[in-house]
């Protein structure tokens, strides 16, 4: 039976109000441990940056921790191997799952592959049980791209793209019915991924890539719509702050915003809590923003809300940072979202070196991971029950876990409060 994308597209609207259950309550808190997991996709290390940018800069929780564990080439039977030892020195409380893009075998559909898959998901979800994870969210395969996924190569008798979506499409649906069996959360990134590549390449064109040049590596524009079915995943709210200024009196502010000085129709501030930001031109597949017209990130998780109160005009220019723009009475009294609105912003230079550091600890725990920690599994039996061995071990283990630290600190030192300021000019 066919299940790809192509049924979904057509209800874009449910993919992206759904891509979770327990959408409506948060699956992380202050102090929550978040291990991200997955093959290659993951191990590329962005929208597992994305992610952490969002939980640490974006959500207002604090003191959450955020680790990366993606392994090229790995299916969901080789991280059931190495679950119990590799996760063991962090310790999560959170695991998200992304799995499925290797382990439908590039091939068309059979119940084989579904059989497999399903029983290695299910040995992987026990085993995280087992630790002590309680709230995992079971993220499906993403999708392949229609235009550079083995263009003009065919699976049996269909061309390669819809073969192998319609496998990952199978492979999605066992990974809802094993969230829902289990109480956990479910993340629908092929289906966002999906519906989002087929508005943008009807907009961008056939030579924009969204699944990656490759047709399944991503670069930053899919990885960000990974990041949105994550993030819905967890729950965060996506409530940035809001900020009102007066044309006749002063500036208020919610949590994370400060107002530092206001007059009539002006606001200085210093935000604790960032808006995400993002990167590239509007049509090029190397940045993020490109993706944005086509994905409700803005709009479900980016919501920085400037309200004027009391603008007696028709309309009014809102100055902030170097950009200036338009908007009605009516607009500006109901709220526009300044993360939508202004394509240039006074946190985007902060947010990219905080990004930039945050890509150079996933970097290191990569190493940690793949080069040293998960080799520990590997020793004979009767060297780890020697005392002496695996008291080197834990100081190795110790001295890694330093470095991953002091390089999380390195990147946390730049969460700045960002000073920046709003004008509004009736006209």
């Amino acid at each position: 039976m066919r299940r790809s994308g192509l049924g979904f597209f057509a209800s874009a609207l449910f993919v992206f109000s759904a891509v979770t259950a327990h959408a409506d309550s948060p699956a992380v808190s202050s102090g929550a441990r978040v291990a991200i997991v997955g093959d290659s996709i993951t191990e590329q290390k962005l929208y597992s940056k994305y992610v952490e940018a969002y939980l640490l800069a974006c959500s207002g929780l604090k003191d959450l921790e955020v680790f990366q564990f993606g392994w090229s080439g790995e299916r969901a039977d080789g991280f059931a191997a190495r679950v119990e030892n590799d996760l063991g020195i962090f310790k999560p409380t959170v695991v998200t799952l992304c799995y499925g893009m290797n382990d439908g075998g590039y091939r068309p559909w059979d119940e084989s592959i579904g059989k497999t898959y399903e029983t290695n998901m299910r040995s992987v979800l026990k085993k995280l049980d087992g630790l002590g994870v309680k709230t995992i969210v079971v993220g499906s395969p993403g999708a392949v791209d229609q235009n550079f996924f083995r263009p003009g190569q065919k699976f049996g008798n269909e061309a390669a793209h819809v073969a192998y979506n319609d496998n990952l499409a199978h492979l999605r649906d066992i990974d809802r019915k094993l969230a829902t069996e289990l109480g956990q959360r479910f993340a629908n990134v092929h289906d966002a991924m999906y519906v989002a590549m087929k508005k943008a390449q009807d907009e961008l064109g056939p030579k924009y890539d969204v699944c990656g040049a490759d047709g399944f590596h991503p670069g930053p524009n899919g990885q960000l719509i990974m990041a949105y079915a994550f993030l819905k995943g967890l729950g965060v709210d996506g409530k940035i702050g809001e900020i009102t200024v007066d044309m006749k009196g002063e500036a208020k502010a919610t949590e994370g915003h400060k107002v530092l000085k206001s007059a009539a129709g002006t606001a200085e501030l210093a935000s604790t809590r960032w808006p995400f930001c993002f990167d590239g031109d509007a049509k090029s597949s190397s940045g993020t923003r490109s993706i944005t017209p086509f994905l409700p990130f803005n709009e479900t998780l980016n919501r920085f809300t400037l309200k004027v109160a009391n603008l007696e005009a028709a309309k009014a220019k809102v100055q902030w940072g170097s950009q200036t723009k338009e908007f009605s009475r009516e607009q500006l009294a109901g709220g526009i979202n300044l993360a939508a609105e202004f394509t240039q912003t006074p946190f985007d230079a902060d947010f990219a070196k905080f990004v930039g550091a945050l890509g150079a600890k996933q970097a290191f725990e990569t190493y940690m991971i793949k080069q040293v920690i998960t080799g520990f599994r590997g020793f004979p039996q009767d060297l780890k029950e020697d005392a002496e061995f695996t008291g080197a071990l834990k100081v190795v283990s110790s001295k890694l876990l330093k470095k991953q630290k002091s390089l999380d600190a390195d990147a946390r030192k730049l969460l700045v409060p960002v000073k920046h300021t709003i004008t509004v000019t009736a006209l």
